[in-house]
């Protein structure tokens, strides 16, 4: 796998979906025989991956809606994001 950039275009492999879980009460990641539990910042990030958007359209659309830097939205969800298609949870 390549690295991810600010224009890879992120999706969550099929078999893949976040769901709330009424047990954790939060948001999940869930894939085959596995559950990721999520923060705050990872909903939001995952709310927008949807297989169209690049991840500097998402850090942009983060930055305007918390009216914040996006190139530092960028630094922090590169990472994240990068951590999840290590797992096999999300593909570009």
């Amino acid at each position: 796998m390549s690295a991810l950039t600010p224009l890879s275009v992120p999706r969550l492999p099929r078999g893949v979906r976040m769901r709330f879980d009424p047990v954790r009460n939060s948001q999940v990641l869930l894939a085959p025989e596995r559950t990721f539990d999520l923060d705050e910042v990872a909903v939001a990030v995952l709310e927008l991956v949807d297989g169209q958007r690049t991840i500097g359209e998402i850090a942009g659309e983060l930055a305007s809606r918390y009216a914040a830097d996006k190139a530092e939205i960028e630094a922090d969800i590169l990472p994240m994001l990068s951590d999840l298609a290590s797992k096999r949870v999300l593909e570009t």
